[in-house]
């Protein structure tokens, strides 16, 4: 095993298999840290460092000496070129990076990649308020195994709240259900309250609506709580397995 990676394309899928017609199970995205399982010429099998998680990428674009100074703290990031003109590129939320120069109002991030300053934020950095991270997803396409603003599934965007303020917490949400603490009152739902069902998973903006990125819907978006619930129970025939709470 060779650990200590870091991946340095804008974002990738994790395949279950090393084939791009294998099932996307997840991203990694720049900055991102993870361990080399195994590797031949095209396909590196790899163990994200936040969450453990395996699967497959290519084999390219990645570096074992990388300090990270700051972070991505809108939806996506344009990325300008040297002459200070935004391409059609762009950094996803969460997006590790190191400052090589700046000026007074971009940061260079690689050789002739310049962001603006307003949109990083200290490597440190905790944001407090969950809701930020969760809204700046509203109204992007759900994708299956997504976490990023290209797409985005309902455990990502949870774990993405905890990846961005450098905490552990699991990828799928089997696994986040059984990671996280069983709230005792469990019929007062409230802000930060996270409702679980078995393959999906949404978070409380208050004690009336919560938000989540819904297959249904092709979307994250916000819903009221009692009919949402509801309407799992009518369409999917779910119940909820657990409530838990937000905490970091």
């Amino acid at each position: 095993m060779k650990n200590n990676y870091f991946y340095k394309r804008l974002l990738s899928s994790i395949y279950k298999s090393p084939s791009k017609t294998s099932e996307v199970i997840s991203q990694i995205i720049y900055g991102e840290k993870f361990d080399i399982l195994s590797k031949n010429k095209n396909w590196l099998k790899i163990k994200t460092s936040f969450d453990n998680y395996t699967g497959y990428i290519k084999n390219k674009d990645y570096v074992n000496n990388f300090k990270p100074t700051h972070k991505i703290f809108v939806l996506k990031a344009s990325i300008f070129d040297k002459e200070k003109k935004k391409t059609k590129s762009f950094l996803t939320f969460a997006s590790k990076i190191s400052i090589i120069q700046e000026n007074k109002k971009f940061i260079e991030f690689e050789k002739n990649k310049w962001i603006k300053k307003t949109n990083i934020k200290k490597i440190s950095h905790i944001e407090k308020d969950y809701l930020k991270i969760l809204n700046l997803f509203l109204n992007t396409k759900y994708t299956w195994g997504g976490k990023t603003y290209k797409g985005i599934d309902c455990s990502a965007i949870l774990q993405l709240v905890f990846y961005y303020n450098n905490k552990f917490y699991p990828r799928d949400t089997k696994d986040q259900i059984k990671y996280s603490k069983k709230n005792k009152k469990k019929n007062m739902l409230k802000k930060g309250n996270i409702i679980f069902w078995k393959g999906h998973v949404a978070v409380c903006i208050n004690s009336k609506k919560l938000i989540h990125a819904y297959g249904p819907e092709n979307k994250v978006l916000i819903m009221p709580i009692r009919e949402t619930i509801k309407k799992i129970e009518r369409t999917a025939k779910l119940r909820i397995k657990k409530i838990s709470s937000i905490k970091y």
